[in-house]
């Protein structure tokens, strides 16, 4: 039986013959070419659906094994990390770029995360997510970390997820004035989950160190 091809990012599918290709397209955003391309490449290898994912990334299905790096190759693109411990992926929304509710430049933050963070090997897997404005429309609270726009600054919050025992992310900070500040916290929460060096989502420590606890790691204290 046919496995996941993690370092090709492959991932074998339902009929565990062939498998989906996704590339790494951050924030969500693609230019004309890029899609021209993702299309002709879907033609060419004989991908069975073409899916947008909840992560804003373009996945290529059934594509067979031995086309893999002959598909990656025309793609041009780097590998989206569907799989793996590891940061999965960063959703952000469209923030003051483009959206009227915006109060913060979530895709400058986000794609700044991106950057620094997509792909990080980790204990665990871990989801980032970024919104404009407290209507959220990126989710965090669904998020393992996540920032929030408001008119003063980020709010920040922690150990959301989806899955089989899905869990609220609660907020750690609020109006995080500068972005930097923001990043740096996010960053501090990620060096700390790394160096616990154990399975299990982020939320679990919020209940094991509660709120405080978790505060003082993100501010570096």
């Amino acid at each position: 039986m046919k496995l996941d091809i993690k370092e090709k990012g492959a991932v074998v599918q339902r009929d565990r013959q062939t498998y989906a290709i996704t590339p790494h397209t951050p924030a969500g955003l693609v230019s004309s070419d890029q899609l021209r391309k993702i299309a002709a490449v879907a033609d060419k290898f004989n991908a069975q659906l073409v899916k947008l994912t909840s992560a804003q990334r373009i996945t290529l299905i059934g594509i067979a094994e031995e086309d893999i790096d002959a598909a990656w190759e025309e793609l041009g693109e780097p590998i989206g990390r569907v799989t793996g411990l590891c940061v999965r992926s960063i959703k952000i929304c469209p923030g003051t770029d483009c959206c009227k509710r915006g109060l913060r430049d979530s895709i400058g933050v986000g794609l700044e995360l991106d950057r620094r963070f997509h792909g990080r090997h980790l204990p665990w897997k871990l989801k980032l997510g970024v919104s404009g404005c407290p209507n959220d429309c990126a989710e965090t609270c669904l998020k393992d970390i996540g920032l929030v726009g408001t008119p003063r600054g980020w709010h920040l919050s922690v150990g959301g997820n989806g899955g089989s025992q899905p869990r609220l992310s609660l907020r750690l900070f609020e109006h995080i004035p500068e972005d930097e500040q923001a990043l740096a916290a996010v960053e501090r929460l990620l060096d700390w989950f790394v160096a616990q060096n154990r399975k299990g989502r982020i939320g679990k420590f919020v209940e094991e160190l509660g709120i405080e606890g978790l505060k003082k790691i993100a501010l570096g204290e």
